[in-house]
């Protein structure tokens, strides 16, 4: 019996430190043309068709989520337990791309 409750206690701790690793995402912002709002698609490194949305949607309604600024988004993903690691832009045309790594 105690041999039985040590194995399963060492299952559940093992299976506790495989939680314990960051996972990470990336978060994609664009500007809307004409637009101060910000469409968001998320990577969470899954494999994805080529057409899946990654768009960021309402949990209610299912809509495509707009935010104000990526800082906005960033308060968002927050709220979901995400934490912020780095960022970055690119632009292309005359338009930016913000990349925002976080981890949780």
């Amino acid at each position: 019996m105690n041999k039985l409750l040590l194995t399963i206690f060492i299952s559940l701790f093992s299976a506790g430190q495989a939680q314990a690793a960051d996972t990470f995402c990336l978060v994609v912002g664009q500007s809307k043309v004409f637009s101060r709002k910000v469409t968001v698609t998320v990577d969470y490194g899954e494999k994805t068709g080529m057409f899946k949305d990654t768009r960021l949607r309402d949990e209610q309604t299912g809509k495509v989520a707009k935010f104000n600024s990526m800082v906005d988004a960033l308060n968002y993903m927050s709220e979901k337990g995400w934490n912020f690691v780095n960022a970055y832009a690119i632009t292309t045309g005359n338009q930016n791309v913000y990349h925002f790594l976080l981890k949780r």
